[in-house]
């Protein structure tokens, strides 16, 4: 990843390793530039080129950089970066190390969360594809396999919707350390398509989990995995849509310059109109997070367009965006943008309005745009309104097992703080117990 931040082309940073060799004495060493993009497709040099190759990027970037930092120490696979090789059975293993370490390890600072240029690029990368190596023997996949592991991630997305992924977490990813063990066993050519749109499923749920039950690092490794594997299958607009994913928990850690920054890698390969739609919406809700209301309307509005049109016949992957789905987000860039930019604007509508729209099954949503619902009301004003609609969200909210749904109940704390009454003390009250029995986190 330091090599694309560095900006030097290949041919370029070939020639200065090679200066540095010869100057220190090794005169053997004279890589070119096909050697140094199999270095970042995975190939590890071996020593002194990862020293001499930290002390060329450390000199181009302007801050002293380790072969660790690069990711060149020792054979072993490396776990503490985001970045993927490019080569198809060397990716694999890096994602089974990763599952291995969140299964048995089970420490939430065994890895760290990728912030700014690494997390950008990273993206950039998997979205751009490149030619892959796969390898020839077939014993990892069959027909029947495929499709069982279609309708297991079927099963586990609508459980996680409907329940929050608390329960299921840990089964998710061990399903998908399966299918990076067999991807390294083999993967028919015949069959390639239909596995690595399967696993870009499954990675996408397995990070989308891992980041409602508060592990964030695991869950940005498990979608940069699904990027990769949407590439593998030739379908970036499903890498697209975990890029989403990947913004909304920079703005929701509070880094909406990184999902600004994800959000524009993301609308530059999009070509479904579901996509553009898809990448809209959120950035409207970024722009509105950074206060800039005229920006976020633009957005917004971009989105309104795009679904109007009429989005039919969608992949499962993307059917979720609706006009539900984007009433929510619009709720949310009201709110942001009444609190940041002066400007009075009745999130509740936006709110009601996602209510109203929302489909069967989708529950865990359901209760966050009823809780936000309540918090609205009262920054608007309204506390007798906000009490009714937080018992609504309170009774349904005991059902859910989400960190997600933890955050808007601390919002709803929030917006209730400056109300004095039996009611509303009510409400702080059950919104106290709800969020104590499960890991609080930061305000969505």
């Amino acid at each position: 990843m330091w090599i694309a931040a560095s900006g030097l082309p290949h041919g370029e940073i070939a020639r200065r390793v090679a200066g540095k060799a010869t100057a220190q004495g090794h005169k053997q060493i004279a890589p070119d530039a096909t050697r140094v993009r199999r270095w970042v497709d995975g190939e590890r040099p071996r020593p002194p080129v990862p020293a001499l190759l930290a002390e060329v990027l450390s000199e181009k970037v302007g801050q002293p950089l380790t072969p660790g930092d690069l990711g060149l120490t020792g054979t072993e696979v490396v776990l503490d970066s985001i970045q993927l090789p490019l080569l198809t059975e060397a990716a694999a293993q890096t994602l089974a190390g990763w599952t291995q370490m969140d299964l048995f390890a089970n420490r939430r600072d065994a890895l760290k969360l990728a912030l700014g240029a690494p997390l950008i690029l990273a993206a950039e990368r998997m979205l751009g594809g490149a030619a892959r190596a796969l390898s020839r023997r077939v014993k990892g996949f069959d027909t029947d396999t495929v499709k069982a592991l279609e309708e297991v991630t079927r099963f586990f997305t609508s459980a996680d919707a409907s329940k929050g992924g608390g329960l299921y977490r840990s089964a998710i990813v061990a399903q998908l350390a399966e299918v990076a063990r067999r991807i390294q066993d083999g993967v028919p050519p015949s069959l390639k398509s239909q596995v690595f749109t399967a696993t870009a499923d499954l990675a996408a749920l397995a990070g989308w989990v891992s980041h409602d039950c508060g592990r964030y690092p695991q869950a940005q490794r498990y979608w940069s995995y699904g990027v990769y594997a949407a590439a593998e299958a030739g379908n970036p607009d499903r890498g697209v849509e975990i890029v989403t994913r990947m913004s909304h928990q920079m703005i929701y850690l509070g880094h909406p310059k990184d999902a600004l920054g994800l959000l524009d890698v993301a609308a530059r390969k999009a070509t479904m109109p579901a996509t553009r739609a898809l990448v809209a919406s959120p950035t409207g809700r970024v722009h509105a997070a950074l206060g800039d209301a005229r920006h976020a309307d633009q957005c917004l509005a971009q989105a309104d367009v795009l679904l109007a049109t009429g989005l039919n016949n969608l992949p499962e992957w993307v059917a979720y965006f609706d006009a539900a789905e984007h009433a929510g987000a619009r709720a949310v860039s009201a709110r942001d943008v009444s609190r940041l930019d002066g400007e009075q604007r009745r999130a509740s509508i936006h709110f009601e309005n996602a209510l109203r729209l929302r489909k069967p099954g989708f529950d865990r949503v359901r209760v966050m745009d009823q809780i936000g619902l309540a918090a609205a009301l009262f920054e608007e004003g309204e506390p007798e309104k906000a009490v009714a609609a937080a018992h609504q969200g309170f009774d349904e909210a005991v059902r859910v097992d989400s960190t997600l749904v933890v955050s808007r109940l601390n919002t709803l704390l929030d917006a209730a703080r400056r109300y004095d009454s039996t009611a509303v003390e009510e409400i702080r009250s059950r919104a106290q117990d709800l969020t104590t029995a499960r890991p609080s986190t930061v305000a969505a």
